[in-house]
């Protein structure tokens, strides 16, 4: 259920094979996915089953990665990457040396935390994804940069902070998301719901943005190009519709016009193109070889895990 595939929704008359009248929560016969989002229970279900949450909450921290050296720093073509297949075991994502090193070429912690802190600068003030975060006084770009960190394989940053925090409120990914979904900033009859698609697209076109101001698309295209695989692979527990919008969310940014047309809606600024905006309308903006997610364990798993985002890389460096 977590890595269920999508892909094959548009309305009609454009879709491929449009969904009869009285089968709309029917599973798509070629995507394998329904044209619904998760409801709440099946969102916590989701969560409390997905594989990498189990291994950060019941497992150690795997400690066999063997230490790398940092390359000389590679080159800003994307032609010129070198494609690091995202590793995914059992459906959880696995540190390994290449991924090492790649965070460790970036900088490790303080690089990443100039990045996630001006995400989050970012996030607080749009005023859709703001409403999810209950307060701006906690840690949350030192918390963010140690889990990218961990997950890569740079040590053990972020398993040691909860360690030091006492169990309340937020002491994980799992209590991150509840209290994202129960925000007393969130409308009264929104309260409890769990991400929905344009929730978590908002929410990577804001982090991508980040991304590419603090130099990272340009001066670290290797890592970039993994990060990106990486993203589509976690933004499924939080909407089952998101992982083929990864992409699209990293190229908007790259577009001036984009970013101007989200500064001209401040002072509270709202990704109008995005909110609001069901999956059947959605889809259509996306290229058609990047609708279908067939997810990690699929017999066919191509994108993020099989194949590079090397066409996207191309419209991001023009």
């Amino acid at each position: 259920m977590l890595n269920r595939a999508l892909g094959c929704f548009g309305t009609k008359p454009q879709a491929p094979h449009p969904i009869p009248a009285g089968r709309e929560n029917a599973v798509c016969p070629i995507a394998g996915v329904s044209a619904q989002e998760y409801t709440r229970e099946e969102a916590k279900l989701a969560m409390e089953s997905d594989p990498d949450m189990i291994q950060e909450n019941t497992r150690p921290p795997e400690q066999h990665v063997k230490p790398v050296s940092p390359r000389a720093p590679v080159g800003k073509r994307s032609d010129d990457l070198n494609f690091v297949r995202l590793n995914v075991v059992s459906g959880s994502h696995r540190a390994n040396p290449q991924t090492q090193r790649l965070v460790r070429e970036l900088g490790g912690v303080p690089v990443l935390k100039a990045f996630t802190d001006r995400f989050y600068e970012k996030a607080f003030v749009d005023v859709h994804n703001d409403k999810f975060i209950a307060s701006h006084e906690d840690p949350h770009g030192l918390r963010f940069a140690a889990w990218i960190a961990e997950k890569m394989g740079d040590g053990t940053p972020w398993t040691e902070d909860r360690q030091t925090r006492e169990r309340g409120a937020v002491y994980d990914r799992q209590s991150a998301h509840r209290a994202a979904w129960n925000s007393p900033k969130r409308e009264p009859h929104k309260q409890g719901d769990n991400f929905k698609l344009d929730d978590t697209r908002v929410w990577m076109r804001l982090h991508f943005w980040a991304a590419r101001e603090a130099g990272f698309f340009e001066q670290h295209p290797e890592f970039m190009d993994y990060y990106v695989r990486l993203i589509g692979h976690f933004v499924s527990v939080y909407s089952s519709k998101s992982p083929p919008f990864t992409r699209d969310s990293a190229r908007w940014s790259a577009d001036p016009a984009n970013i101007q047309r989200y500064l001209d809606s401040g002072p509270n600024f709202l990704m109008a193109d995005v909110v609001g905006k069901p999956l059947e309308v959605a889809i259509r903006d996306l290229p058609q070889d990047e609708r279908l997610y067939t997810g990690s364990k699929h017999p066919d798993a191509s994108w993020p895990y099989e194949k590079p985002s090397v066409a996207a890389w191309m419209k991001c460096f023009s």
